[in-house]
Formats: C-alpha cells, sequence, structure tokens
C-alpha cells in the first residue's frame, strides 16, 4: 500500500470523526462549537432544510459517516478506477453543499468545510495516483 493509499485511508478516517461529532450533536439537540452570527454560522446551515437529507429526519452528516467509511474501505484495497469515481462522487456532493451554504443559506459552516476540505483531499490524492498510473504505463 502506499503512503498516498494511506493519507487517503487517514483522511477518510477524520471524515468518519467529523461527521460523527455533527451526527452526536444533531441528535443530542446541541450546536456545534462555531460561530453564529455572519457568514460563518454553523447553526444556520445544520438547522436549515438542507441540514437533513431531504423527506427524513435524518442529518446529512450521516451520510458522510457513509461516504467516508466507505472512502477508508475502498483505499485499502489496491487502487483503481473505483477510488477514482467514489472520489468525484464525494467532489460533486461538495460542489453541491458548498452551493448551498453560500447561495441558498448566505453562511458557511465550519465543521462542514472541515469535512469539505478532506473529501477534496481524498479526490486529489485519487486524481494524483490515476494520473501517475496513466504514466507508468505509457
Amino acid at each position: 500500500m502506499s503512503r498516498l493509499q494511506l493519507l487517503a485511508i487517514a483522511l477518510s478516517v477524520a471524515g468518519v470523526a467529523v461527521s460523527i461529532y455533527l451526527t452526536a450533536l444533531h441528535y443530542a439537540g446541541f450546536a456545534p462549537a462555531c460561530p453564529v452570527s455572519g457568514p460563518i454560522n454553523c447553526e444556520a446551515v445544520l438547522a436549515s432544510p438542507y441540514g437533513v437529507i431531504a423527506g427524513t429526519s435524518v442529518p446529512t452528516s450521516a451520510a458522510g459517516i457513509a461516504w467516508f467509511a466507505l472512502s477508508a474501505a475502498l483505499w485499502a484495497r489496491p487502487f483503481g478506477w473505483i477510488q477514482l469515481a467514489w472520489s468525484a462522487v464525494g467532489l460533486l456532493t461538495v460542489v453541491y453543499l458548498v452551493y448551498v451554504e453560500i447561495v441558498r443559506l448566505g453562511a458557511i459552516c465550519l465543521w462542514c468545510t472541515a469535512a469539505h476540505v478532506l473529501v477534496l483531499a481524498i479526490v486529489l490524492i485519487a486524481a494524483t495516483m490515476w494520473s501517475a498510473r496513466d504514466t507508468v504505463r505509457e
């Protein structure tokens, strides 16, 4: 297993931790440690209709737990297209969620941003490894 794969696993585990924190707070009814006024306002983001999976009371962060956990499992396997595809799914989701935060809600959640940065780092690792894989084949 390469160092980049180990890093992707570590980033995935960190994402699970952030997502568990947000999910636990949701079910406990507590607001996360984050500013609550101005453009950085975790409470406004997490308490919005977008803070839960549409049509349910399940927090979006629960989907984050699943995504990061599956990501860790995939990165423990030999690298291939599946890690690249799963990373792309994560990136598309992050792009949508950032759009929601900025355009729809006018507020950013720092904890959500931490999870988004972790996804972006995993995407960059996947793209780097995919590029290196193609270079080795030539």
